[in-house]
């Protein structure tokens, strides 16, 4: 498969708004899009007003619907492998992967030219959250799916041993990591935003690019800002 698996250096850094954008700016430019968030918890939560939750955005942003973007889907916001035991399921990596799969090999028989689809898969939390109670990581998914990472994470303080640890933890699995994206990144950085951003460019071995805040759900704002990131150029990188 052709596309990206969205990760973050932790939970709250942006990887969903990042997810969207991606994915609103691969369809502006007219590619045929598949979204995935195959675990999604939290549901019993509100969601941010005005952000919907994470598979509604995703459908706003790529199409579809919720509920083919997230099959797994649970209350709790816990982790995937917590939520999955409290209502007695077993979450298995092949199984998750033969879903997207099939989404992927449905999508692209409905197209004229047969051509597959661009796949942007959202993890849930950082790489290293477990899929299941058996040691199965979302490293584990990304590996499987065979996507490169485009990992999330905020441009303040301790961004970059965040990110750098992440970097570590994914290259030693044999992921390859095709950016690392700085979001929200302000109009006017600080001082530390700048020289985060400055030296994770010359140590993260990949492209770090800054993502604008997106004032609100509209798959416009999405696409023009994950435009102006370049990012769809890091699938291509």
């Amino acid at each position: 498969m052709h596309g990206a698996f969205v990760t973050g250096t932790g939970t709250g850094v942006g990887k969903s708004i990042v997810a969207a954008a991606l994915c609103a700016a691969l369809r502006a430019r007219g590619d045929t899009l598949l979204a995935s968030k195959p675990l999604l918890s939290g549901l019993d939560d509100a969601p941010n007003a005005p952000w919907p939750h994470d598979h509604e955005l995703l459908a706003l942003a790529a199409g579809g619907t919720p509920d083919e973007i997230a099959p797994a889907s649970f209350g709790p916001a816990v982790s995937p492998h917590l939520a999955a035991r409290l209502v007695g399921q077993h979450l298995a990596v092949d199984a998750i992967v033969a879903g997207i799969q099939a989404r992927a090999a449905a999508t692209a028989s409905a197209q004229a030219s047969g051509s597959e689809p661009t796949v942007v898969v959202e993890g849930a939390g950082g790489l290293l959250v477990p899929v299941n109670d058996d040691g199965a990581t979302m490293a584990d998914l990304a590996t499987a799916l065979e996507l490169p990472l485009i990992v999330a994470a905020h441009p303040g303080l301790g961004t970059i041993n965040h990110v750098l640890l992440t970097l570590e933890a994914a290259r030693s699995r044999g992921l390859r990591v095709a950016g690392v994206v700085l979001t929200p990144w302000p109009a006017q950085p600080s001082l530390i935003e700048s020289d985060n951003r400055a030296f994770l460019t010359q140590a993260a071995g990949t492209p770090v690019v800054g993502l604008p805040a997106v004032a609100a759900p509209d798959r416009e704002l999405l696409a023009a800002a994950g435009q102006h990131a370049g990012l769809p150029a890091l699938l291509e990188s």
